[in-house]
């Protein structure tokens, strides 16, 4: 499974075990799902070539590194992935977004795609923002819209993983998966356990 990265970082944890918490307001809720976004944000794009840059600094114009941010887009998987991006926009300003809606049915837990909005993806690094990875239907079909669009690279920032989701992400072995917490249990009706409850309902308070 050399695809997927469990990012390994107190912080993270920190923040992470506030998720899980059923109390935590969903405003904190948005706020902490941002902060683990730009943590494994800056995990997955830590090597990232740089080029570049003339500026000018207060004493004395010259190059230095820098990312090209219009390469790269971020995809949120509606609604849940929308405080991750906020929070990859903080660090990536330029970046492109599009957006794909995938609604898991609760019945057949069959991932069905009713929304998808995308600008060019050709040749660009594609950003995946999921925060909960069950049974990797959603994933799965996004993943598969994504690289209908030739990307230069496919990336993918999950919050929770479980142990179902670990075993299907190691299948994409052109995508990278960078996540806070990876083999946990599934239940019954295809909830993660432990997990942080039903992310979309807690991040916009639509219980």
């Amino acid at each position: 499974m050399d695809n997927i990265i469990v990012v390994n970082n107190s912080i993270l944890l920190n923040s992470l075990t506030k998720l899980r918490d059923k109390n935590l307001k969903s405003s904190q809720f948005r706020k902490e799902v941002s902060n683990i976004a730009k943590i494994l944000l800056f995990e997955a794009l830590k090597n990232e070539e740089t080029e570049m840059r003339r500026i000018q600094t207060p004493f004395v114009e010259s190059d230095f590194p820098s990312l090209n941010e219009n390469e790269y887009v971020l995809v949120p998987i509606l609604r849940a992935g929308l405080p991750m991006m906020e929070g990859c926009l903080e660090i990536l300003e330029d970046a492109k977004v599009g957006f794909l809606a995938i609604k898991r049915d609760e019945t057949t837990l069959e991932s069905k795609v009713y929304y998808e909005r995308l600008p060019h993806l050709e040749e660009k690094t594609v950003i995946i923002l999921d925060p909960m990875v069950a049974t990797a239907g959603s994933i799965t079909k996004a993943i598969g819209i994504i690289e209908s669009h030739n990307p230069k690279k496919i990336i993918s920032l999950n919050i929770v993983v479980s142990k179902v989701g670990t075993e299907k992400l190691s299948k994409f072995k052109n995508v990278k998966f960078y996540v806070g917490s990876a083999g946990e249990d599934l239940n019954d009706k295809g909830y993660i356990v432990p997990g942080i409850g039903d992310a979309g309902d807690r991040c916009f308070n639509t219980y």
